[in-house]
């Protein structure tokens, strides 16, 4: 195997993470046996940041014992890989609006014990006004107010020398322009409060969306 980045590797052509909760799975999930250990298959298709990461993303703050703030989280796929590689000293606040999405994110939960869901909305940061400063935020969000969400969370939640990571969904915010005009007039409204460190499109994982990596200035 080869290392990527703390707690992701490469193995073959797929991407790995070591699975905290050993024999524990999704219906749609692989796992291997690699030594004695047993890993996760990540899915760049199913999987935002596993897709930046297989399109050759050079930043990932994502660590073991990290704290994090994931706005949109669903039904917990993506942030249990992320859950997978912070470990049990790592926390994971996962809020989400849809009551379904979290009754999922709350049985997941009782396995990974380092989530912590949160039924709540995005756009009210002052719902989940008592959580603790985290190191990174990361932002999954459909709305066209992206910029606006992940900038109001980052300035209340986001510990001094954070690093953000969002996904900006062109055809979310604006059907009719071009992918590459709605990053750009996003962009310009982060670099109002951030330093964009790296920038990956996703295509064609995912059509018309944009990995970013920030940095709290």
């Amino acid at each position: 195997m080869i290392p990527l980045f703390p707690g992701v590797w490469k193995h073959n052509k797929l991407l790995v993470t070591r699975n905290l909760v050993p024999g524990y799975r999704s219906l749609s999930e692989k796992l291997l046996t690699i030594g004695k250990q047993e890993y996760r298959v990540w899915d760049p298709n199913k999987s935002k940041p596993a897709a930046a990461i297989k399109k050759g993303l050079k930043t990932f703050p994502v660590a073991p014992g990290k704290t994090m703030l994931y706005l949109g989280i669903a039904s917990g796929s993506t942030a249990s890989y992320f859950s997978d590689i912070f470990g049990l000293d790592g926390t994971i606040y996962g809020v989400e609006v849809s009551e379904r999405s979290i009754r999922d994110l709350t049985r997941l939960a009782e396995k990974r014990l380092n989530i912590v869901p949160i039924l709540a909305n995005a756009k009210k940061p002052q719902e989940y006004g008592w959580i603790e400063p985290v190191d990174l935020l990361f932002q999954d969000v459909a709305t066209d107010d992206q910029a606006e969400i992940m900038i109001k969370n980052a300035e209340k939640f986001l510990a001094p020398g954070g690093t953000a990571m969002m996904v900006i969904k062109a055809r979310s915010i604006n059907v009719v322009k071009k992918p590459r005009e709605v990053y750009a007039q996003e962009k310009k409204k982060l670099q109002r409060v951030f330093t964009i460190v790296e920038e990956v499109v996703l295509d064609p994982y995912e059509k018309d969306h944009l990995f970013l990596v920030l940095r709290l200035d």
